[in-house]
């Protein structure tokens, strides 16, 4: 190969990768603070993104037990995700590909790239950000944001809504921030 042709690979190489850098959709920063509670029946969260049909595009992460069927054993674990997320038809590299331990208390920090569970940029438009935890028993908590993709960079408070009577362990998930960053 001589240098003419090696400058030219290069080069269209190089164009190749700033139209896919032009296409990327941004990414989206999802952070709170968590803290641990004790006994059962609490601990578990699932972070999940929804186009505007309400169709989940992705799923970020969500804790191992209630992926791996604890959702059968504890039905009340983070339902709105199980039902959203088609959880029960899924195989094990689609659960695997999103699912950790619980994390230890602190401050928490999820990242969405724009892409849908194939890893496909997602169009523009608005998406909505979840983020669901299972405080005690029914006892749950659901945070959500909209994130225009391809529009300004922008920071969100995630608006919540807790359901169940507890007050107890309100305190487990929160704040949550979204930022979209082009």
């Amino acid at each position: 190969m001589n240098k003419t042709h090696g400058f030219l690979g290069i080069f269209f190489l190089f164009l190749g990768l700033s139209s896919l850098a032009a296409q990327s959709p941004g990414s989206v920063d999802i952070r709170f603070s968590y803290l641990r509670q004790a006994g059962s029946g609490s601990n578990q969260f699932a972070i999940w993104v929804e186009d505007a049909q309400a169709r989940v595009i992705k799923t970020i992460y969500a804790t191992r037990f209630t992926a791996q069927g604890g959702w059968e054993r504890r039905p009340e674990s983070i339902p709105q995700w199980i039902k959203q997320s088609g959880l029960a038809r899924m195989n094990q590299a689609q659960i695997d590909a999103f699912t950790g331990v619980t994390p230890r208390a602190g401050s928490l920090r999820y990242q969405w790239d724009g892409t849908d569970q194939k890893g496909a940029p997602v169009p523009p438009g608005t998406y909505q950000v979840y983020v669901e935890a299972s405080l005690r028993g029914e006892n749950r908590v659901v945070y959500q944001a909209p994130v225009e993709i391809g529009g300004g960079a922008r920071e969100i408070q995630a608006q919540v809504r807790y359901f169940g009577t507890s007050q107890a362990e309100r305190n487990m998930i929160g704040p949550v921030t979204v930022q979209y960053k082009p």
